[in-house]
């Protein structure tokens, strides 16, 4: 199945803001974990980090989209299975790397 890509700079710089949103959430359920007992895992700040990279880059014009993947992803598929979201991050992964979705002209 195809990873849909933003169609619009507007769409692609919200889905950042949701992806910056997310990882705070996730981080504050591990949190809460944490004072149940649990574990923050060790792959946190590192998504963390490098999700607010590209959202600040973004806000500080100093965004460029690549043919690589961004820095976070190697670790978000890693652990795909703990991150509620990770559709959400393949979305902007593949925006990324391939562009904004503008359609096909006839």
């Amino acid at each position: 199945m195809a990873v849909q890509r933003a169609r619009s700079g507007e769409e692609y710089a919200d889905w950042m803001k949701q992806a910056k949103f997310e990882v705070q959430e996730l981080r504050q359920c591990f949190e809460f974990e944490q004072d149940e007992g649990g574990r923050m895992p060790a792959w946190m700040d590192h998504l963390e980090e490098g999700v607010n990279r590209v959202y600040d880059d973004m806000l500080n014009a100093r965004y460029t989209f690549g043919r690589e993947d961004l820095s976070f992803m190697e670790t978000a598929e890693r652990f795909a299975d703990d991150i509620p979201f990770i559709i959400l991050l393949r979305q902007i992964n593949e925006t990324h790397r391939r562009g904004l979705d503008v359609g096909e002209e006839a």
